[in-house]
């Protein structure tokens, strides 16, 4: 039997593959990012010969369900800011490795076109450097990897849509996401605030990332996330600006360092309305959190629906 690509190892992608490979099934994923997680994100910044970490795509996971609280469960992660959310230790990032274990991931990849032919599927792929978001793939000639019997597209609707058929695509249009400005800056104080602050002027969210469980609580490390309507208005705008706003919103002194990080599809806003899509007849099928609720937990669901779609069939 071939194997099945997953496009995007996020946590949609890694929920379906997991499910695919524990029945028995051979997957390959897709992705361009370094690492597996998506937005279960954790990046490493050096600074005066120290290594700061940050969680700067999810904050905390919230289970509703039986299923997703065993999985956090199992990925070890322990409670905040309360006893209801849930964070990986020593990362949000670390649940997306625990996730990715066992299965066959190439990362740094994007892959942007299928191309069907007798024997199956193929996934043209180029490496993600080269491909810039909203521009035409590189004129260099992709790699090919297949064939597959089955391709599951775990992107954004909005990218998704660039590589599905419009069976498939048409319906992702009504799915809308917000961006989000994300800064991460560390501090030679500890700042005389609460440990999380919402809806702070064009702050969204800020937290001390370094108060979570397994961080350095040494440091001083704050995550501080824009609100949708900062985040549009600003979208194309420079990072240094971008930093400087949210800094001038946040009661704190300057900062030893600020990095900026963009998410273009960050807060699900208009949801698909439904688990998951899957064609048979094609062979195709998409999940994602966009499916069902801008949610960690509903990413994880939507992945585990369309594995029992595909399986099913």
């Amino acid at each position: 039997m071939l194997p099945i690509a997953v496009l995007g190892a996020g946590l949609a992608g890694l929920s379906a593959a997991q499910a695919l490979t524990a029945a028995g099934r051979a997957v390959r994923l897709f992705d361009k990012g370094r690492a597996a997680g998506g937005r279960l994100a954790t990046r490493r910044i050096e600074h005066a010969g120290q290594s700061h970490r940050f969680d700067h795509g999810a904050q905390y996971l919230r289970a509703e369900h039986a299923g997703f609280a065993a999985l956090l469960e199992a990925g070890g992660t322990q409670p905040w800011p309360d006893a209801k959310r849930r964070v990986p230790v020593p990362g949000m990032s670390a649940l997306g490795r625990h996730l990715a274990e066992g299965l066959d991931i190439q990362t740094g990849r994007h892959a942007g076109a299928l191309h069907r032919t007798e024997e199956g599927w193929m996934v043209a792929h180029w490496e993600a450097a080269l491909v810039r978001p909203g521009k035409p793939l590189p004129g260099t000639p992709p790699d090919m990897a297949g064939p597959f019997s089955a391709v599951l597209v775990t992107f954004p609707a909005e990218q998704a849509r660039a590589i599905l058929p419009p069976e498939l695509a048409k319906p992702l249009a009504a799915v809308e996401y917000a961006p989000c400005w994300t800064v991460m800056a560390g501090f030679a104080r500890k700042l005389d605030l609460p440990d999380t602050l919402r809806y702070h002027g064009p702050i969204g969210w800020a937290a001390r990332d370094s108060a979570k469980p397994g961080r350095d609580a040494t440091q001083e490390n704050w995550v501080i996330q824009a609100g949708p309507e900062f985040s549009r208005e600003f979208l194309e705008a420079p990072a240094d600006q971008v930093i400087a706003a949210l800094l001038a919103a946040l009661p704190a002194p300057p900062p030893l360092f600020a990095v900026a990080h963009r998410w273009r599809y960050s807060l699900l806003e208009v949801a698909l309305g439904q688990p998951c899509l899957w064609d048979a007849s094609l062979g195709l099928g998409y999940a994602s959190d966009g499916c069902l609720a801008g949610r960690a937990e509903s990413a994880w669901e939507s992945g585990q629906a369309l594995a029992a779609r595909v399986l099913g069939a």
